[in-house]
């Protein structure tokens, strides 16, 4: 059955092409599929935008148009997800991918070293872009061994949010969060309600909401990459230490309590920031817009994440970049796009429409006002002290093994130490095929 399967497929692969072959050979002199009856270029442009972010889009996509009349933007919707993922990389081996898509700028170095995204590096020099436009973050996760692979557009950044009628009552003065990872661990004792093995109230728990091991590693003044030998360091004594701070507070607290919270929290205005059931959290700046619509009296502050020492705060910032995938049938069009949102004049359109969100342009947040929001102000004023993960062909496998070292470690699977020697050695071992 399986041969008479392969044959079967065979001979609808070689009447398919035959047709395609036909098609194409009926098309006028000088049809190409990137046209259209009004002799405009097309270009198909892959995003996964829903909501008051496909409007944003929209209304940047059309005035793209309005400035480039001479180009039609297609917009196709592709959930976020690996699903999608692999339907493009899919496209791209297929030789028929989009012209632009948007992309998570962590994944451009994994895509980049299997040749899978179009080089912008001579396109952008050529038209004057240049790192100096954007965050230094941003425009190095972009590039993968010093070429570019997609202009940055959104980013984000990483806080200790705190309840200030929580710290009120349980002493703490509200104006004076914590500095110190010991003041936060002295602090989440106090504002602990526990009856039996039942939270009432949690003061804080260190992997919560935002609170990912990347984040905790820089605040400890750890580096998770060694540029000049290309090799991961998990397994930074900074690092070590910074997972085994997390340890000792899921024991202090009871890690499998604290597991039963987590299964039960809930989203949204169910949020257990929000609802009050959890005192302080580590969250990005997009919390600010929950809190705004689901309890907007909520009474709270933010704050840099501790450090051991108090000072050298710092955090971590995600976010997206468009692309111009390898094999793109209109590359001069797309760039022209690309060059549109990725820099300031599409970018102050798209971001005029979401407005608890930022540019990876300074000039922009501050074009649109971003700092006349208190609470956003704070998660601005620290992007340029920002991490992003290292740009490497394995950068999931290193999310994935340095997850699975925190988990395991908090639940006493190990020392932090042995954990992350072993993340370490995993990510370094499957680099070695990219030398």
């Amino acid at each position: 059955m399986k041969n008479r399967g392969k044959k079967v497929g065979v001979f609808y692969l070689t009447l398919f092409l035959s047709f395609s072959l036909l098609l194409t050979a009926c098309l006028p002199e000088g049809s190409s599929s990137g046209g259209n009856a009004e002799g405009k270029t097309e270009i198909t442009f892959w995003h996964d935008a829903t909501d008051i972010g496909l409007q944003a889009l929209k209304k940047m996509v059309a005035a793209f148009e309005e400035k480039n009349p001479d180009i039609k933007v297609k917009m196709v919707y592709t959930e976020a997800s690996e699903g999608a993922d692999q339907k493009l990389l899919t496209a791209v081996a297929g030789g028929n991918p989009p012209d632009v898509a948007l992309f998570d700028r962590f994944k451009i170095g994994s895509w980049a070293a299997q040749d899978a995204l179009t080089n912008l590096t001579d396109m952008a020099a050529s038209d004057g872009i240049t790192e100096e436009i954007y965050y230094p973050y941003a425009w190095e996760e972009a590039n993968y061994k010093g070429k570019l692979y997609g202009l940055p557009y959104t980013t984000d950044s990483r806080m200790l949010y705190y309840n200030k009628d929580h710290f009120k009552a349980a002493g703490l003065d509200p104006e004076n969060p914590p500095k110190t990872t010991q003041e936060l661990e002295a602090a989440a004792e106090k504002l602990t309600k526990k009856e039996g093995n039942r939270f009432k109230q949690i003061g804080f728990i260190p992997w919560y909401g935002q609170g990912w091991i990347y984040g905790w590693g820089w605040s400890f003044g750890g580096e998770f990459y060694n540029k000049e030998t290309g090799r991961v360091t998990a397994n930074d004594p900074e690092i070590v230490e910074a997972l085994t701070w997390m340890a000792d507070v899921a024991q202090k607290f009871d890690v499998e309590d604290i597991a039963g919270f987590e299964s039960s929290a809930g989203s949204g205005a169910m949020d257990p920031f929000i609802s009050g059931q959890i005192s302080m959290k580590v969250d990005g700046n997009w919390t600010i817009s929950a809190i705004e619509k689901y309890k907007p009296d909520l009474n709270y502050g933010v704050t840099p994440i501790p450090t051991p020492t108090g000072t050298d705060f710092t955090t971590w910032s995600g976010g997206h970049a468009v692309i111009i995938p390898k094999g793109a049938k209109n590359v001069e069009a797309a760039w022209e796009f690309v060059k549109f949102f990725g820099t300031e004049e599409g970018q102050e359109v798209y971001f005029a429409e979401l407005p608890g969100d930022l540019s990876v342009i300074p000039t922009v947040n501050e074009k649109l006002g971003r700092g006349d929001n208190l609470m956003l102000k704070k998660f601005i004023d620290i992007l340029p002290n920002s991490h992003s993960r290292p740009v490497i062909p394995e950068g999931q496998l290193m999310w994935n093994e340095i997850v699975d070292a925190r988990e395991n470690t908090v639940r006493g699977k190990g020392t932090a130490q042995e954990n992350l020697d072993k993340a370490t050695e995993a990510v370094n071992k499957a680099l070695e095929k990219y030398k």
